[in-house]
């Protein structure tokens, strides 16, 4: 289940398409960097924009779904590439650092 659910991440996620101005920063193939069990998301706010390659158990991580539920109020759900997330890079950065502690 976990390898079938990695493929769809692989292949599934994109970026969320801003309302006002469209992120286009994706792609049709995965890229080099992103292997197995990991994700490409786009940390994007007041004009700052910074592309992390994430593990995929962040996903049950509180901190960062909070953030994946701010995404999905500024951005919807169409996707297309790396998934981008409504916030400073260095806010994104603080949760993945605090998970590795």
């Amino acid at each position: 289940m976990l390898k079938t659910f990695v493929g769809k991440i692989e292949k599934g996620l994109s970026v969320f398409v801003h309302r006002r101005q469209p992120l286009r920063y994706y792609s049709e193939a995965t890229p080099d960097d992103v292997r197995e069990g990991y994700f490409a998301v786009l940390a994007t706010k007041g004009g700052e924009s910074k592309r992390f390659i994430v593990e995929l158990h962040y996903l049950n991580d509180p901190a960062f779904l909070g953030l994946l539920d701010q995404a999905e109020e500024e951005f919807g759900f169409r996707q297309k590439g790396a998934l981008a997330i409504p916030c400073q890079p260095q806010e994104l950065q603080k949760i993945l650092e605090g998970r590795r502690a």
